[in-house]
């Protein structure tokens, strides 16, 4: 593995985050950005300098509250609003993200300890969903059923206040599918992860400049009473979430607790990749590290985390994982060079080193990595090498349970049957990759896998209006990253017209 430093080290760094400190960092409600109502605040960190970085409004249930009652008072005009006039807004929006983009990308590296190259790529492709969903503002059509001689129509409305709940891994990115709901017509309540809320903060202040007061509010609070409260609030007819697999039920339960409501799911994964020994070795080594998301130090619901190989070219493809790994270059997140930061906090650092310990104490043999970096520049920062673990039993706790970590498991297996029974064997469902030239076996085990997004020889790509999410465990409710994300925030309407 190699090591990348900034010239001067933590202390340039720390210098070109000082004013982070100064800003009024506020929250967006009805309109107007103001601090928590009762003047609450609280510290995000750095986790490369482990020092804090600013003080955030800390909101309170009466925050919520009244970002909730903006977004009412503003669900009729915004729904009266023409479907068009609404993509132009968020054009403009758009426009309004790529002008600041390297601010924001800046914020996300900073806050979230992802490498700077990686925190453009996000922009980018916020960007190109907001303009897609923008796009697709004429597609929410309706239809015409001959059930008789009457006129027998549906269309699709809004479906009223959304709550919209995201994590830390691509904060400013999930923050601009709010474009969805939207379009369709619904004013948005969005709650930015408070491990990682500065891009969202950030992205308020422009948001004010574009859309009416209420259309889009943004609350964060430190601690589990604020997205509880907006969950449960009566008022608020659609959530959609991402995250963790136990934060989803936990949110599915405090739902339907207040009132019936939509709520869709995109949650964790323990994804497999499977190789067969017909695949180009080199080629399937570099997907499987390139799948394992390193570079967000495996923070990713998508990584294939699992990686099954068989046992003919077992070895080879594991002295070519490690070889890659090896050579990743992993430091500041703002260093130009680096293609790997931080974990989140120290609490993600934790869990991380904890599951390697659990893979050693399960027999796993240690390939590379396993632990924190070792160097000048790596005293502190919540660092965590690039680690693979071959010869994994499938049953153990790093071969079934989510790490969310930088932590590859590899696991030998002899024949498809075998190696289709492994993949579907843990609870999750969200992605799956099979890798061979033989096409018929290519079809056969894609359709076998219980997953929800599947590649054939790739891995972890994602295209435009394709749609993305899982089953199982992985999530429920329906596809984003297309025009089902969009319909999704509309409710279908039967008008039955009877001539006389």
């Amino acid at each position: 593995m190699t090591t990348t430093r900034t010239p001067g080290g933590h202390a340039a760094h720390a210098s070109r985050i000082a004013d982070l400190a100064e800003r009024p960092w506020r929250l967006l409600i009805g309109g107007e950005l103001r601090p928590a109502g009762d003047g609450a605040t609280f510290t995000t960190f750095d986790p490369f300098t482990e020092e804090p970085i600013a003080r955030v409004p800390d909101a309170a249930v009466s925050d919520v509250d009244a970002a909730v009652d903006a977004a009412t008072a503003a669900r009729g005009p915004w729904r009266a609003t023409p479907a068009t006039e609404r993509a132009a807004l968020v054009l403009r929006f758009a426009d309004l993200v790529e002008a600041h983009a390297d601010e924001l990308a800046f914020l996300d590296c900073v806050d979230a300890g992802s490498p700077i190259s990686n925190a453009r790529f996000d922009v980018e492709i916020a960007l190109q969903q907001m303009r897609m969903f923008a796009g697709f503002a004429l597609e929410m059509k309706g239809q015409t059923i001959p059930a008789s001689d009457a006129l027998h129509l549906t269309v699709r409305e809004p479906v009223g206040v959304v709550a919209k709940i995201w994590p830390y891994n691509h904060p400013l990115m999930f923050a601009c599918r709010m474009a969805a709901p939207l379009i369709a017509g619904n004013p948005v309540v969005g709650k930015p992860p408070e491990a990682a809320p500065l891009s969202t903060l950030r992205l308020a202040e422009l948001a004010a400049e574009v859309f009416p007061p209420g259309v889009v509010n943004i609350v964060v609070g430190d601690g589990p009473a604020p997205p509880d409260r907006l969950v449960r609030h009566r008022a608020v007819r659609r959530i959609g979430f991402i995250g963790s697999e136990p934060t989803g039920r936990a949110i599915q339960r405090a739902a339907a607790e207040s009132a019936v409501k939509h709520v869709t799911l995109e949650l964790g994964g323990k994804n497999a990749m499977v190789v067969f020994e017909d695949s180009d070795v080199d080629a399937a080594a570099a997907g499987a590290v390139f799948g394992m998301n390193f570079t967000w130090s495996g923070q990713s619901c998508g990584s294939n985390s699992r990686l099954l190989v068989q046992r003919s070219i077992y070895e080879a493809v594991v002295e070519r994982v490690a070889a890659l790994v090896q050579a990743r270059r992993i430091g500041d997140p703002l260093d130009e060079a680096s293609e790997q930061g931080t974990m989140i906090n120290r609490a993600q650092y934790e869990k991380s080193l904890a599951y390697i310990d659990v893979a050693r104490s399960e027999g796993a043999r240690l390939v590379t990595g396993g632990g924190r970096p070792a160097g000048d520049g790596f005293d502190t920062g919540y660092f965590v090498s690039p680690t693979v673990f071959a010869d994994v039993d499938p049953a153990s706790r790093i071969a079934r349970e989510e790490v969310f970590g930088p932590v590859l498991s590899v696991i030998p297996f002899d024949t498809e049957a075998e190696a289709v029974a492994i993949a579907n064997s843990v609870d999750y469902g969200l992605t799956a990759s099979v890798w061979t030239r033989d096409l018929d076996r290519a079809h056969r085990v894609a359709r076998d896998f219980e997953a929800g997004h599947t590649w054939i020889n790739g891995s972890s790509t994602h295209f435009p209006n394709v749609p993305y999410g899982g089953v199982k465990g992985s999530g429920v409710g329906g596809k984003e990253e297309c025009l089902e994300e969009l319909l999704s925030y509309t409710e279908e309407k039967v008008i039955n017209v009877m001539f006389r």
